[in-house]
């Protein structure tokens, strides 16, 4: 068969397979979900043999050292999803929720109920577990989903996914519900992307030239991140042993990450006192400061930041630093080089942390705390399958609710239409 063939026969399968997955019980959903994670365990010496292949194969490519620890696959990796599957279970199943009731003068009841997206097309990079991750969100909200992992998962990727489709064939369901796009072709992505008319959505994870290549070849909504430009505002009256302690955890406490913090701007009524003070705990941790032309007169140790800095995601110790005049030329700033991902502020003026919160527009917004709690599992959504900076139609971290959507139910006794 042709590439195109498989993808579309691919597609048509899950949109079966979807019809039957949103009917399925949540006793029965659950049962299935422990059923895998019981399996990951039991064929835990199969999973790591085949994940030696991607490994061996990486190194031989070339990969980075980086690259090749998130591919590799160990007992702790396995434990990990199995857990993470287990979790999911203990969520609240969102399918057939109702939202909001009301009552029209007619007599009429009118409700919001969730129901499943129907299939999902998810591509992503590296990591295994993201199979297993998004496959156990998506069952678990009703839909049926296509996994297109990285080339170089390709053999770890493939195992997994033979193991949910045994678990749902052994429990009477259609197998096709979670498929791997077998094919290494990046063809394949671009035929995906095509199936308008059999997926309802993708969602793409992974680095920003991933998500811009999904983006710009789709014919189907996307969901999507691009990259993390997060900021801390550290505001007049902060306390600054608190701003310290926040934006350290936020630059530090693991920068490789979307929710790390990119840049710091601070009060200039602050900075003459924060700056030196910060930029010492800084400097200890390793972290090269880029800064604005009042950051590097008060801390001489900086270097001139650019234009570039402002709207740079480093994902590394690096940071960008500006004073700002006023609140106004804080959220200006952000308006200008955020991603709408994550906006904190560090302040002890309730007036201002409620006009920060009205007015940074991003899917995150913190006061007093630090940035890295842009995370589903942190703000207790149990998992989350990404983190969305679209408002169509999720904003922020993707947990099981998101993954679902609304249709109204009405219920009448006779009414007709005058």
């Amino acid at each position: 068969m042709s590439v195109e063939s498989v993808i579309i026969e691919m597609a048509k399968a899950a949109r079966a397979a979807a019809v039957q997955i949103a009917k399925c019980p949540s006793q029965k959903k659950d049962e299935v979900l422990l059923a895998i994670a019981d399996k990951l365990e039991a064929e835990s010496q199969r999973i790591k043999a085949e994940n030696q292949k991607d490994v061996e194969r990486a190194k031989e490519m070339g990969l980075t050292s980086a690259m090749i620890d998130r591919l590799t696959v160990k007992d702790a990796t396995i434990k990990s999803m199995a857990d993470g599957l287990r979790e999911v279970v203990q969520l609240e199943d969102p399918v057939g929720a109702v939202t909001k009731t009301w009552k029209r003068p007619n007599g009429l009841q009118v409700s919001k109920m969730r129901i499943p997206l129907g299939v999902i097309g998810m591509i992503y990079e590296s990591r295994p577990n993201v199979t297993i991750d998004a496959a156990g969100l998506c069952f678990k909200a009703g839909n049926a989903v296509i996994l297109r992992g990285g080339s170089e998962a390709i053999q770890s990727n493939q195992v997994l996914a033979d193991i949910i489709s045994a678990v749902l064939k052994e429990k009477g369901l259609p197998e096709k519900a979670v498929q791997l796009v077998p094919i290494r072709d990046r063809e394949a992505v671009n035929i995906l992307l095509a199936q308008e008319e059999y997926i309802d959505l993708i969602i793409p994870r992974g680095g920003e030239g991933l998500i811009r290549f999904v983006v710009e070849h789709s014919k189907i909504p996307v969901l999507k991140h691009y990259k993390g430009v997060c900021h801390i505002f550290v505001d007049e009256s902060a306390d600054f042993a608190m701003a310290e302690t926040i934006c350290l955890n936020a630059k530090v406490q693991r920068p490789g990450v979307c929710n790390a913090m990119e840049t710091m701007l601070v009060h200039k009524s602050a900075a003459q006192q924060f700056l030196p003070r910060m930029a010492k705990r800084f400097f200890e941790a390793k972290v090269e400061l880029r800064g604005c032309p009042e950051t590097c007169r008060i801390v001489s140790e900086a270097k001139p930041a650019v234009e570039e800095d402002w709207s740079a995601e480093y994902l590394d110790l690096i940071l960008a630093v500006r004073v700002v005049e006023s609140m106004d030329e804080a959220l200006a700033h952000i308006a200008k080089y955020s991603s709408n991902h994550t906006e904190a502020i560090v302040t002890s003026d309730y007036e201002r942390a409620s006009r920060f919160v009205r007015e940074a527009d991003s899917s995150v917004v913190l006061v007093n705390a630090s940035t890295r709690f842009n995370d589903g599992g942190q703000l207790g959504l149990g998992a989350e399958i990404g983190i969305s900076t679209s408002k169509l139609h999720a904003f922020g971290p993707m947990g099981l609710e998101e993954l679902t959507t609304t249709k109204f139910v009405v219920l009448g006794n006779g009414q007709i239409r005058n």
